[in-house]
């Protein structure tokens, strides 16, 4: 069956999940092969900042599409990244690694609701930059999106300094979790159990790396339960996000492959809004 564009939303990404495989959402997963496989690895200090960190990325490309999925570097071998490279979508959504099927899951919308007006994106531009400025330009597009005030305080699931500095500049209060732990630029703690902090946040600012990692799910249920807006800002997931609009989810700042910090030149990201009090 093919999906109208009344039936782009889902209840959970358990539903989401199970939508796509019953082939929902378009054609049947089966029926489509990953004919690309491959990892993307980062290491950031931006210039001006106190500290760094590493990312890796795993990618699977469905015809013109590429979903993805972040990973702790070096958690995936180079065989499970080729074993993927000519395998049915299907099959890897049964993947037992969770970065995989989750990348699975992000190529095969991708493929069938990419970026576009019509599916309801909407293009914000990257200026060309160093990388703190890219950076810093990717975070204005993240946290216009978000309708809290001054005085509010913010769940940030997946620490970017350059969010956090936003956040700052708009007078709002913030909770920094992380399962790496650690510090911010600022010195702040950044707490590894985001869900036993829910309660003391009027917002959640959540990373699409909770998809791959196994986090999103308390945090989607817990805004949608309490009416709290949630905003997510997805390189992983890009397109799973915008399909949970509506179920806990508030704003989408999506980003596919190839991502703001490959390059110096201009960008674009796509913002998908359901409600909110932001600045479209």
């Amino acid at each position: 069956m093919t999906a109208t564009s009344l039936d782009h939303a889902a209840t959970s990404l358990d539903d989401l999940e199970r939508r796509v495989r019953a082939g929902e959402f378009g054609p049947d997963p089966g029926g489509l092969r990953v004919s690309t496989a491959f990892t993307t690895g980062q290491a950031v200090r931006h210039s001006g900042r106190n500290g760094g960190y590493r990312n890796e990325v795993l990618s699977l490309r469905v015809g013109a599409a590429v979903g993805s999925c972040a990973v702790e570097p070096g958690a995936l071998s180079g065989d499970v990244t080729a074993a993927c490279a000519g395998s049915p979508v299907a099959e890897l959504l049964e993947h037992p690694l969770a970065p995989v099927r989750t990348a699975a899951l992000d190529a095969y919308l991708m493929h069938v609701l990419p970026h576009t007006p019509a599916n309801g994106a909407r293009p914000w531009s990257l200026p060309a930059g160093d990388s703190l400025r890219k950076s810093r330009a990717r975070a204005r597009a993240v946290i216009g999106l978000l309708g809290a005030v001054p005085g509010q305080r913010v769940l940030v699931v997946g620490v970017v300094n350059s969010l956090l500095e936003a956040l700052r500049d708009r007078g709002l209060a913030y909770d920094a979790c992380d399962l790496k732990g650690g510090t911010t630029e600022w010195g702040e703690e950044i707490h590894t159990d985001a869900v036993s902090r829910l309660d003391r946040c009027d917002a959640l600012l959540v990373s699409g790396m909770t998809l791959g990692n196994g986090t999103f799910e308390p945090l989607r249920a817990h805004a949608e339960r309490h009416g709290k807006e949630l905003v997510a800002f997805a390189q992983t997931g890009s397109a799973v996000l915008p399909r949970l609009l509506g179920a806990g989810v508030s704003a989408v700042c999506a980003e596919p492959y190839p991502f703001f910090w490959l390059d110096g030149g201009r960008g674009v990201v796509h913002r998908y809004v359901h409600r909110y009090g932001g600045t479209p």
